[in-house]
């Protein structure tokens, strides 16, 4: 089947571009473009995976002590019924594990150190059901017994408090007892029978871990006073916590993950929207120079154009020819990007310990940062705009050249000729 000639004659001048040495000038600048796209489009992939793979690195990390949603009794107090509310929590779908657990803030001691941390008071055999956590230190946890009060610290914590396995620490409970002599803080020992190592440091800095029936008799409360909850798609969770909102009987206050954490994921989604912002005016920049190579390849080609003029070819015809020679360009350059960017997206793991071997550098030093790797995780939901607004732009930078191209007047382009 033989191709509509405005196709074929696009892609000649495309290739003769390169070829011809008198148009050595215009193959360069058309050559520049070409790169510029494929950077752009490369640079937006690479930079927009990695802010994605740290962005899910933290939640990992974040959710291997978080629960997916936390259920609250009213008015913050114990639950009425926590049998029931459990039985209800797991009628849903979506739940694959619930625990009770106890929760307040309090100061720990140990001599002169003291350190604020959240002291949550767990049944060590439920809690692996909701914590990945848990799951993973459950011999840990499970020398939490009951009625010997026993704690386990994040390791930031322990380290701030210079306190190991088997030292005292004293739980400086909220509150207070009043005796004739004032309101007197409770105080209480306990043992550390063990540390933890979440990876976050806002958790390991600034949370202990008791059982829960230690937690209720340090607080002074007949009763958990919430479920903690997992579910088998963690994305799901405002929508399952909408639903729970409704099931359950009685005056509850659910809370999903990405509402304990509303304002760190809504700065995440801003730096990752105005690096695409910024990063898309690099391909937009690219793009547009294909005006000024298109516009020197139509004075290049007015005789040319002429000739086709007279030859019968229509103004919209002509315009055709050059839109097809920028958009092809365009074409190959977002190409190039996409591949050039999903090969090093897809290898940073390789690619970052080659560069830091190769420089004597390291990037993400250990000692500084929570996460001593480059993680990376391309998606498609940023991959494909990416690709289609590198098409769009250079589609729209041929419009004037190829507009100008079809305004030639054929007697005038051939008057020297």
């Amino acid at each position: 089947m033989a191709l509509p000639y405005e196709l074929v004659l696009g892609w000649r001048y495309t290739r003769a571009g390169r070829a011809a040495r008198r148009n050595g000038f215009i193959s360069f600048i058309s050559g520049v473009s070409m790169l510029g796209i494929a950077l752009g489009v490369a640079a937006l992939i690479i930079v927009l995976s990695v802010m994605n793979g740290f962005q899910k690195e933290v939640r990992d990390r974040m959710l291997a002590v978080v629960s997916h949603i936390e259920v609250y009794g009213p008015g913050g107090g114990p639950l009425p019924d926590v049998n029931r509310t459990l039985a209800e929590v797991r009628r849903n779908p979506e739940v694959v594990g619930a625990a009770p657990f106890v929760g307040a803030q309090s100061l720990l001691a140990r001599g002169e150190d003291m350190r604020g941390a959240i002291v949550r008071g767990i049944d060590p055999k439920l809690e692996p059901q909701v914590t990945d956590l848990a799951a993973t230190s459950q011999s840990t946890l499970d020398r939490l017994v009951p009625g010997q009060f026993g704690i386990v610290l994040g390791v930031e914590l322990a380290r701030n408090l210079g306190v190991r396995e088997g030292d005292p620490v004293t739980v400086i409970a909220p509150g207070g007892q009043v005796t004739p002599a004032g309101v007197v803080p409770r105080l209480k020992q306990m043992t550390v029978v063990g540390t933890f190592d979440s990876g976050h440091y806002e958790y390991d800095s600034g949370l202990a871990l008791v059982n829960i029936e230690d937690a209720e008799k340090l607080f002074r409360l007949e009763g958990p006073t919430g479920v903690r909850v997992k579910l088998r798609d963690l994305n799901r969770a405002p929508e399952v916590a909408a639903q729970l909102e409704t099931q359950l009987s009685g005056d509850f206050l659910v809370r999903d993950w990405t509402r304990q954490n509303r304002t760190w994921f809504a700065a995440v989604q801003l730096e990752k929207r105005m690096m695409f912002i910024i990063l898309t005016l690099i391909v937009a920049v690219a793009a547009f120079n294909l005006v000024s190579t298109l516009v020197m390849t139509v004075t290049d080609k007015r005789a040319d154009i002429a000739i086709l003029r007279t030859l019968g070819a229509s103004p919209a015809s002509i315009m055709g020819i050059f839109v097809v020679q920028g958009a092809a360009v365009g074409v190959i350059g977002t190409l190039a990007g996409l591949l050039f960017g999903l090969a090093v997206a897809f290898n940073i793991d390789i690619i970052v310990p080659a560069l830091e071997h190769l420089l004597h550098a390291s990037f993400l030093p250990q000692d500084i940062y929570l996460i001593s790797r480059m993680p990376s995780d391309p998606r498609s939901g940023d991959i494909v705009p990416i690709a289609l607004i590198s098409l769009a732009l250079s589609f729209v930078a041929t419009l004037y050249p190829s507009w100008r191209a079809s305004r030639v007047n054929p007697a005038e382009a051939l008057r020297y000729e």
